[in-house]
């Protein structure tokens, strides 16, 4: 029985035997075939896709990059004109700036003079009309008068008939408050007297001085309203101005002019009354009239004799180059109120040449700009956006 196990046994493992060399003698041919056509596939073929992903995700990073170093040169451009606008901009003070900066500063005492529609009480505009009109100064002080005038043309500038029904002034008081002045009349008129400047030129004209018609305790604003007609049109229109009954302070001394490191300064002498923070603007031109520098002084001045420095800055002078001796013109000054209506007491203005300066060489005035800690720390900040910048278009430069 045992012997006859063991023969099953070994018949089972022959034939197992047997059946793996049948098996892999078949499997060889295929195997060798396999291996065959995995040799005629090129060696790249496997990573294929993976190679075109690469590449695709290679290019969008060059474009990215790309944008970005547009980006960042842009910073750097606007960066730059930036810190060269801000470093023009500040190379003379504040009080001591070139006219051409501040044009609308020069002529203080022009009239004012404009062009608009004539608007009848519905708020309608009169036809193929324009009301043109003018007025001396806003401000006023002490003794003195405003002239107005009111004209009327038609599309090709020729003056057309106008009638002036009423004119009036009155104070124009602070809201929810009321006049404790009277209404005073004017009389606009075209006949060449109390300050009309030609007779039947069809432009209409009155002088208010507040001072001796009813307005000298006034210190405020004062309004001039004019009811006028055209055919059988009405129509109005307003001036305003601000008035100073009494001075804050008087010149005294004239002016006095001295070239102080490597800057010309002008003195104005002053009895000042009242103490405070007092603003004076003074115009400069050179020999030949043209505007040259717009000069402010702007600081506290205590009570008693003193003198406004208006200082011409070295540097505008040699960068200008004016012509000497340069005049001194068109004074205007007055004492600053914070938080109150108005907001200054006007001094006395000097109107015209006030002083004219003796002549200089160019090379006695200083070559260097101004310089003060806040200039020094915006173009500290400045350079630090051009530096970062530069720094961030360098970075994406680099291959």
């Amino acid at each position: 029985m045992r012997n006859r196990r063991l023969a099953w046994a070994a018949a089972a493992v022959a034939a197992g035997a047997l059946g793996w060399y049948a098996w892999s003698s078949a499997a060889a041919p295929e195997a060798a075939a396999v291996a065959s056509a995995g040799a005629a596939l090129p060696a790249t073929s496997p990573f294929a896709p993976l190679s075109a992903s690469a590449s695709a995700f290679g290019d969008a990073n060059r474009r990215a990059r790309a944008e970005q170093l547009t980006l960042w040169q842009q910073r750097l451009a606007r960066a730059q004109d930036t810190l060269e606008a801000y470093r023009d901009s500040t190379r003379y003070p504040y009080e001591s700036q070139p006219s051409s900066a501040h044009s609308d500063q020069l002529y203080p005492n022009r009239p004012i003079d404009e062009d608009h529609a004539l608007r009848t009480r519905d708020g309608k505009a009169a036809s193929g009309v324009r009301l043109r009109t003018s007025q001396e100064r806003v401000f006023v002080q002490g003794s003195e008068s405003v002239r107005f005038t009111v004209s009327l043309v038609d599309e090709a500038g020729r003056t057309r008939p106008l009638r002036v029904n009423r004119a009036w002034a009155h104070e124009l008081p602070k809201p929810n408050t009321a006049s404790l002045f009277p209404e005073v009349p004017l009389n606009f008129n075209d006949d060449g007297t109390a300050g009309d400047a030609a007779p039947s030129d069809g432009v209409y004209s009155a002088t208010l001085q507040p001072a001796t018609q009813g307005f000298a305790q006034l210190l405020g604003a004062i309004r001039v309203e004019v009811d006028l007609q055209y055919r059988d049109e009405r129509g109005m229109t307003l001036f305003d101005i601000v008035y100073t009954p009494q001075s804050p302070a008087d010149w005294q001394g004239g002016v006095r002019e001295a070239l102080e490191d490597g800057s010309l300064n002008f003195y104005l002498g002053a009895n000042v009354r009242v103490p405070g923070r007092y603003v004076v603007t003074a115009r400069v031109d050179d020999a030949s009239g043209q505007p040259f520098a717009l000069l402010t002084f702007n600081d506290e001045v205590a009570a008693g004799a003193q003198a406004f420095r208006l200082s011409l800055f070295g540097k505008l002078v040699r960068d200008g180059k004016p012509a000497f001796p340069l005049t001194l013109r068109d004074v205007d000054a007055f004492l600053l109120r914070p938080d109150a209506f108005p907001d200054r007491l006007l001094m006395p203005r000097l109107a015209g040449i006030v002083h004219a300066s003796r002549s200089y060489a160019l090379a006695s005035f200083a070559d260097t700009e101004w310089s003060s800690e806040e200039r020094s720390r915006y173009l500290a900040e400045l350079q630090r956006d051009v530096d970062a910048a530069r720094t961030r278009v360098d970075q994406l430069g680099r291959p």
